[in-house]
């Protein structure tokens, strides 16, 4: 694969960055107007962190495909994204299964993924659409799927749906970015992204990720 131009690698950033912004955005206003007490103040710290440090990981290395692994808990990198979403006024429906094993995993880089997702799911369905997360495991394989109550996909576009510059808004918003981002995640973690959806029945979107044992297949980095 060639490697990305510097341009390549700023227009990634810029969009990249934007999501954990908004995020900490959106925390600072809840924290102003809000009557906080020491939990709900302990979580918005947390969530701030988090988006400071995807902020600083995605400036120092804007590519998707190096990871920092460690064994992780899905589900709670999946909490963080539906928490922050909310903040930012995205109301989300999320299930797992009880019990599902850990990975081995980039925490950051798969946060970017489900963002992006979370976000075209949000932009697909507008402001009253359904937003729904949803985690499962089956033979060795933990499927993080989101939904969303739009439009749906055509069946030229599922095709190229997740190449660069490829937009899902009808009226050309968005870089064409974020889906490029979803699979580059994904793949660096030994596994794919996919999509179902049929036009006027929404879209859902999945990642599936190998479970901890099995060593994503990706360039890695310790820095």
């Amino acid at each position: 694969m060639t490697a990305p131009s510097d341009r390549e690698r700023i227009a990634l950033a810029v969009h990249e960055v934007r999501s954990p912004a908004a995020a900490l955005a959106a925390i600072v206003t809840a924290i102003r107007v809000g009557e906080l007490d020491e939990e709900s103040l302990r979580v918005l710290v947390e969530l701030s962190l988090a988006a400071c440090h995807s902020i600083d990981r995605i400036i120092g290395d804007a590519a998707p495909g190096e990871l920092r692994l460690e064994e992780l808990d899905v589900v709670e990198v999946a909490r963080d994204a539906v928490a922050g979403a909310a903040l930012a006024g995205t109301q989300i429906d999320m299930s797992f299964d009880p019990g599902l094993p850990l990975i081995v995993g980039d925490r950051v880089r798969l946060r970017q993924a489900l963002d992006n997702l979370i976000q075209n799911a949000r932009a697909a369905g507008g402001p009253r659409g359904d937003v729904v997360v949803r985690l499962r495991a089956t033979r060795g394989t933990l499927f993080v799927s989101v939904s969303d109550s739009g439009d749906g996909i055509s069946a030229d576009d599922l095709s190229r749906i997740f190449e660069p510059g490829v937009r899902l808004d009808a009226r050309g918003v968005g870089s064409g970015l974020g889906l490029a981002v979803v699979r580059s995640v994904a793949e660096a973690h030994g596994g794919t992204a996919a999509v179902e959806s049929s036009p006027g029945e929404g879209a859902t979107f999945t990642i599936a990720l190998p479970l901890a044992g099995s060593q994503p297949a990706a360039t890695t980095s310790s820095s």
